[in-house]
């Protein structure tokens, strides 16, 4: 992988002399060159670097001034800094590490020792890097359900809470879908679990393939998935939620499962800001609407409404009525 490394200082000799001498070692395929602290900060957000030697010194933007201006910036704080200053200035380097360079360099410089220094703050940067993906994942990792790659119940969990508040406090809206695959216990007794994984994993396909990027969408439990639809009213989660429907009911499988015809039952339920029940009784709201799809036939989409216990899946279809069919063995 390629590497770059920038350096300021206002002296055109002092940056051809660092240069050169890490050059003879090929520590880095790219160099930027900056005359004082501000042209530095500018080079340094169009191309971003490995490693930053700078200057106390200089006109307009000084090493101090620069370190102030990176502070500003948490994606460019990982990067680390070598400041180059004068044998004698003993407090200009502690303040120079107090606002939060790596290392310092005296000049005139001793090119083993800059080559060295460089070589560990390098190596340092590589380990943090190293680190930051391995969190990063074990992150992802910890908010994903490793059957069917969606959010796992308790990353929604957290995020239903968020959205709930976000939508309390600003007066947006909100709904939520919880989806329940028909009769997925006959999938597992005729075609065994493992097939059943193949057949959660399709499910969840078709779900995210129907959701915005900034919906979230996740495997409850079992056979049962949510998606969160922020800024979503009560009549665009019902057709978001029949859109699945069908997209579920239009799967096909291959192999074992050829003969398998899937559906689901949806249940819907939207947020208001004046809702006294909370995340857990919002939840219930879509859960109960499930419940009422479940148990007038399946294969329904329904809502949950505090007047009346409506259901819409006959708007929605034009009168058709629709039903399950998985064969058995």
């Amino acid at each position: 992988m390629s590497s770059s490394a920038l350096i300021i200082d206002d002296s055109v000799t002092v940056r051809e002399q660092i240069i050169r001498t890490l050059e003879s070692f090929n520590l880095f395929s790219r160099y930027y060159e900056a005359e004082d602290g501000l042209e530095g900060f500018k080079k340094l957000l169009s191309s971003p670097v490995d490693i930053i030697l700078c200057d106390l010194e200089m006109p307009r933007i000084d090493g101090f001034k620069f370190l102030n201006m990176l502070k500003s910036r948490p994606d460019l704080q990982d990067v680390p800094v070598i400041i180059l200053t004068g044998m004698i200035d003993r407090e200009r380097k502690i303040k120079g590490l107090e606002l939060g360079a790596s290392d310092y360099i005296t000049k005139p410089f001793d090119h083993e020792e800059l080559v060295a220094r460089v070589k560990i703050h390098l190596k340092i940067k590589k380990l943090q890097d190293e680190l930051k993906r391995s969190n990063e994942l074990l992150l992802e990792l910890s908010n994903t359900d490793h059957l069917t790659g969606l959010f796992n119940r308790r990353y929604m969990m957290d995020a239903l809470e968020k959205e709930v508040q976000r939508s309390a406090r600003r007066g947006g809206n909100l709904s939520l879908i919880i989806l329940d695959i028909d009769h997925f216990k006959l999938v597992n007794d005729n075609f065994g679990h493992l097939q059943g994984d193949v057949v959660l994993q399709k499910v969840a396909l078709q779900l995210q393939g129907e959701l915005r990027n900034y919906d979230c969408a996740a495997r409850y439990g079992g056979e049962e998935f949510v998606a969160i639809l922020p800024d979503s009213t009560l009549q665009e989660a019902l057709f978001v939620a029949e859109r699945i429907r069908l997209a579920i009911a239009g799967t096909r499988f291959s192999g074992t499962l050829a003969e398998v015809l899937l559906t689901a039952s949806l249940g819907v339920a939207s947020f208001s800001p004046d809702l006294t029940v909370g995340v857990d009784g919002f939840i219930k709201r879509a859960d109960d609407a499930l419940y009422r799809a479940k148990a007038n036939g399946r294969n329904r989409v329904d809502f949950f409404d505090p007047e009346s216990a409506t259901d819409v899946t006959d708007t929605l279809r034009g009168g058709t009525t629709a039903t399950t069919v998985i064969p058995s063995t």
